[in-house]
């Protein structure tokens, strides 16, 4: 057996961070059918492309990590249990995504990443971003039968950059023809791209459940491990790390392109093989070896396609709107049909809020996606959708996949702001409310409250102007001048004098206090203050500013004169 070469880099050590997944993962696509074993490739086989033995895989990485030691099957070190965080999320996200479609499959997300492991060391020393492209491309090496398995171009250099022969991509080394068939959209960007681990993930998952494979028994796991790469070797390789992963893993910060670290020490044992003893001084007898009999093979039934889902319709308008802050009235609806046009029944069709910019959420808050079953008639109904705080707009993105493509309807959801509460009395209730308002001339008005009530019930929200007036010839009200006013004045945002000024929205107590309002070199006399809503209610104070008290002026003391000393 030729010993594993793979280019592995050790990310950490040590756990750097406990990465808080639950509250952030998401399901990016859903598979709607069952893959079975005579749809396509579904049971790949080790003739399959991604089943060949790729031999020593190399990628671009230095050769001092040519030959990376592994963990022993079943044990649980440290060394390699920090994961990038996106590719940690990745794997989760596509556990979550085959278990709502084919939850018989048992898929751990742990298996994908022993595979990323050894693929790739989880695109690490490539320059992982967030977004789960790197920024270095992954690329095997070329697959043209010189000490690696044969396999011609399939893709036209699409993935791979070569024309001529195939090579594995992507953190997960996906051959390009295994691809075309198992390629998946792991993040919901309606892209399948190989070289982004959200997708490969995703699609690894499906393979390995391909054939209605249950991942939890021993048996159907080695099975598959033996699909994705037909070597033993392999598959003890990404069983140790699966096993160490179910130990304890956490995320820690993507690697930057280039950051290359020591591998763990630990090694892989080989399995002995031990033949049956024979007692001394005997020789071995041979087992005599039955001699078949020959039957008539039985004629092959060819198996009628089961039908597949095969499109998804909306239901009613594809427009959603709601007020800011409230329930959807319109319930978005899809029906699921397979191809024989008769109801999807029990198929998962995952909801996924898009492009949102009001805060929306599903059911609880916070929540952007739900995974909901069609019923008998194939109708699957999202619940629960519930308009943001913030006017704006947002994609409700239906998706579902069968086993050659996926499906994929949208719902625009409109958010529009909640009409401001109509104000219909304002009182003034600062605790001076039932003393008139005045000040000596130069002193400001300060303090000065007032509440906006509709039916003697506060309101949030209302928007109240404050303004120095005076009456007309006909006795109404009207602004004053600002360029002829004498009265008292507000200053702005940038401190120049005005006489009229936009308040601030009025509280849940429906209070609001007024900006201090200077009286300097304001003449004395009485002045009004009008406070207008947008639905005009009014409340006019009245301003009264007294002179400055005056100071007798002071006469000095007079001095008596001196009287002139008597004459002796």
């Amino acid at each position: 057996m030729k010993p594993l070469h793979r280019h592995l880099v050790n990310t950490s050590r040590k756990v750097l961070c406990t990465a808080a997944l639950a509250a952030s993962l998401t399901t990016a696509a859903v598979v709607t059918n069952t893959p079975t074993a005579d749809a396509g490739e579904s049971e790949p086989t080790p003739d399959s492309p991604q089943a060949t033995d790729r031999g020593d895989a190399r990628l671009d990485l230095p050769d001092p990590l040519a030959d990376p030691a592994v963990p022993p099957v079943g044990t649980g070190g440290e060394g390699a249990s920090g994961i990038p965080a996106t590719a940690l999320d990745a794997y989760r996200r596509a556990e979550l995504s085959v278990a709502a479609a084919l939850p018989g499959c048992k898929l751990p997300w742990q298996l994908l990443a022993g595979i990323g492991r050894v693929e790739s060391v989880h695109a690490s020393g490539y320059g992982l971003k967030a977004d789960g492209y790197t920024e270095k491309p992954i690329r095997g090496p070329r697959l043209d039968g010189n000490g690696f398995a044969e396999i011609k171009d399939t893709d036209k250099g699409e993935f791979d950059g070569d024309a001529v022969y195939d090579r594995a991509v992507g953190p997960l080394q996906f051959i390009p023809s295994t691809w075309a068939t198992w390629g998946a959209d792991g993040n919901g960007d309606s892209k399948r791209d190989p070289n982004n681990i959200y997708d490969a993930a995703l699609g690894a998952g499906l393979y390995l459940c391909a054939g209605d494979r249950n991942l939890s028994d021993q048996a159907q796991l080695d099975r598959a491990i033996l699909s994705y790469n037909n070597s033993r070797e392999y598959v003890n390789t990404v069983v140790g790390y699966m096993h160490q992963y179910q130990n304890g893993a956490a995320g820690v910060p993507n690697p930057p392109v280039g950051n290359y670290p020591t591998p763990p020490t630990t090694t892989l044992p080989t399995p002995s093989q031990t033949k049956p003893s024979t007692p001394s001084g005997q020789t071995p007898k041979p087992t005599p070896t039955p001699t078949p009999t020959p039957s008539k093979p039985a004629e092959p039934q060819k198996p009628t396609p089961a039908p597949t889902l095969a499109k998804l319709e909306l239901l009613g308008s594809p427009e959603l709107k709601a007020e800011a802050g409230s329930a959807f009235t319109a319930v978005p609806r899809i029906k699921a049909v397979l191809s024989d046009g008769k109801p999807a029944a029990a198929k998962p069709i995952l909801f996924e809020l898009k492009d949102d910019t009001t805060g929306s959420f599903i059911g609880t808050e916070g929540k952007t996606f739900l995974v909901v079953e069609t019923d008998a008639e194939g109708i699957a109904a999202l619940p629960g959708l519930k308009a943001g705080t913030k006017a704006g707009g947002f994609n409700l993105r239906v998706a579902a996949y069968n086993t050659e493509s996926q499906l994929t309807v949208n719902f625009t959801g409109t958010v529009t702001a909640k009409p401001a509460p109509v104000a219909d009395k304002l009182t003034r209730t600062d605790a001076d409310a039932a003393k008139p308002l005045e000040v000596v001339a130069g002193t400001s008005f300060t303090g000065v409250q007032v509440t906006a009530t509709a039916k003697d019930k506060p309101v949030e929200g209302a928007q109240v102007t404050a303004g120095l007036v005076e009456q007309n010839q006909d006795g109404a009200w009207v602004p004053v001048d600002p360029a002829k006013a004498k009265g008292p004045w507000f200053k702005d945002k940038s401190g120049a004098k005005v006489t009229s000024l936009l308040l601030a929205p009025t509280g849940a107590d429906g209070k609001i206090a007024l900006p201090e309002l200077f009286t300097t070199d304001v003449a004395p006399g009485t002045y009004h203050l009008r406070l207008i809503t947008k639905d005009n209610v009014v409340l006019i104070l009245d301003l009264k500013i007294t002179a400055a008290p005056t100071t007798p002026p002071t006469t000095p003391p007079t001095t008596p004169p001196a009287t002139p000393a008597a004459k002796q």
